[in-house]
């Protein structure tokens, strides 16, 4: 009688075993940007191929979703209509939209060990700079750049300037671009859409003021230095004639400077694996010319952590964060697209090094960090960039003065922060 009790209980431990579920995976749904050129999905998922090899308790899905802006709209909306998004990679500017819309938590609430602290603390400051609000960090870099000079050197030897020697100021661009420019050509392009705030804010630094407070509650639009600046911009096409009339199209920019209608442009340095693949002539990459002093703003998008994401959920989503930033990755994501290595870590690993001496162009967008400044972003962040984009636009397509279009754009954005301002 024991032996058939025996038995039964070994066939029904054996039943169970066979009906029960398997181990359940921590799921984790990433929204991402596809916005910039190059094989950007693949890289991805190759890395997140080799996440789940060494964590195989976690699936992640990837949820490709278009330009930065498509991808907050679709995360957002997931996240209201309770499908489940714990992480996603979002504009660096966001931020302060996300912070006020209680939609993400602070890494400092879910970094605990010493180990998890020294990450944290292992990036570029020049990259942070978008990441903390009201002293804790909400955004990890991740797909980030900075704006950087692209310039044909076949022509600049065509035109009798020294290759090696590209504008290191506003009258030497100027200078250069007289010399470059002719029938079918221009001698410098600088995107008017897309980004057009952006871009303004490579000229306003330049010209030596920044266009918003450290707290993101002002913005100084109106300042003279920064009316000059759009000045400036503006005369690239009435005076210098060296830019095109109108607005310079972001999107085809790279696509015109590849087939030669442009000598030199201003981009984004994550185009640089692009540009170095579709290029047929000999290019180069500088940092931004200076007039009153060197700069650019970085830009590009962070990791995020959305905020009803459960503790299991939230634990692996800083495993997999911290490994698409880890130096090995980071190395490889610099290579595969342009974009900075995130981490001072990233460029002294062996791969990165052996790129950057190969191809020295690859660190120029590293090099200048040591100038950047934050990308434009304040409380209300939508709707006061869309003012001065929309008096950016203004003053490149001659509708109105810099002066006024900015003046108008700093009462708009007047209005929408006061409620801000401590």
């Amino acid at each position: 009688m024991r032996r058939f009790f025996t038995a039964a209980a070994t066939a029904a431990s054996l039943f169970a075993a066979a009906t029960m579920p398997a181990f359940a995976k921590t799921e984790l749904t990433m929204y991402y940007p596809i916005a910039v050129g190059g094989p950007l999905t693949k890289v991805i998922d190759d890395m997140i191929s080799g996440f789940e090899k060494e964590n195989p308790d976690v699936h992640v899905n990837a949820v490709y979703a278009g330009n930065y802006d498509d991808t907050r709209v679709r995360a957002l909306a997931a996240l209201k209509s309770g499908q489940p998004a714990q992480l996603s990679v979002l504009f660096s500017i966001d931020a302060y939209d996300l912070v006020e819309q209680d939609l993400i938590v602070p890494f400092e609430d879910v970094v605990k060990t010493d180990d998890e602290k020294a990450w944290l603390a292992g990036f570029y400051p020049a990259l942070m700079a978008n990441s903390r609000v009201e002293g804790k960090t909400w955004g990890i870099p991740f797909q980030r750049s900075t704006i950087v000079m692209f310039y044909n050197k076949d022509m600049f030897r065509e035109a009798g300037l020294d290759p090696e020697k590209p504008p290191r100021t506003w009258d030497e661009m100027v200078a250069a671009g007289k010399k470059l420019t002719k029938d079918g050509r221009y001698g410098l392009m600088v995107p008017g859409t897309g980004y057009a705030y952006w871009m303004f804010q490579c000229f306003a630094i330049q010209n030596g003021k920044e266009l918003m407070s450290k707290d993101g509650a002002t913005v100084y639009f109106d300042d003279p230095a920064v009316i000059e600046a759009l000045s400036f911009w503006r005369s690239l096409t009435t005076d210098a004639k060296i830019s095109p009339a109108g607005l310079v199209e972001w999107g085809t920019l790279r696509q015109a400077f590849v087939q030669g209608q442009t000598a030199m442009m201003w981009h984004t340095t994550g185009n640089l694996t692009a540009v170095k693949k579709e290029a047929k002539f000999d290019f180069g990459v500088a940092e931004l010319p200076a007039h009153k002093q060197p700069g650019s703003p970085t830009g590009g998008g962070n990791f995020y952590l959305f905020k009803n994401a459960s503790e299991a959920e939230r634990a692996a989503s800083l495993k997999l964060i911290r490994y698409m930033t880890a130096p090995e990755r980071a190395a490889d994501w610099s290579i595969a697209t342009g974009y900075v290595g995130v981490s001072p870590a990233a460029y002294e690993t062996e791969k990165l090094k052996a790129y950057g001496k190969d191809f020295p162009q690859a660190l120029v967008a590293r090099d200048q960090l040591k100038v950047a400044i934050a990308e434009f972003s304040t409380w209300e962040t939508a709707r006061v960039r869309e003012a001065l984009n929309n008096a950016v636009q203004a003053a490149l397509t001659g509708t109105k003065s810099p002066a006024e279009a900015l003046k108008a754009a700093q009462a708009t954005a007047d209005q929408l922060l006061k409620s801000y301002k401590h």
